[in-house]
């Protein structure tokens, strides 16, 4: 946010040294600690704020699609049911009530475990 580099930032504390006093220093950057502190947690709270708002506008749109979506497949299927679309599905080819398992190659299906 800020680039200050160390050259910069000694010349701060010089000052401040300098302007408060070293007697005082103590005193002024807890000061200085409890307003960025505060400045923080104003700006967290404010973040906060903006990315519920955007997950709200996020949802609000979706539910839109997913209306729009709903309401299309409704009237493609024109009132049916899931039991009378598969009344009138046709068997899958090749599929009948009978089947086996098999055991993968090389797998010993023996019962014997001696």
């Amino acid at each position: 946010m800020f680039d200050i580099g160390a050259a910069e930032l000694l010349v701060i504390v010089m000052v401040a040294v300098i302007v408060i006093g070293p007697s005082d220093m103590p005193k002024a950057l807890r000061k200085a600690g409890s307003w960025i502190g505060k400045v923080r947690r104003v700006s967290a709270h404010f973040r906060s704020g903006i990315n519920a708002m955007v997950r709200e506008a996020e949802l609000e749109e979706m539910e839109t699609k997913w209306r729009a979506q709903n309401e299309e497949i409704m009237s493609q299927t024109n009132g049916r049911t899931d039991q009378e679309d598969l009344n009138k599905a046709k068997p899958h080819a090749g599929l009948s009530g009978n089947h086996e398992i098999k055991s993968p190659k090389g797998a010993d299906t023996s019962k014997d475990n001696s």
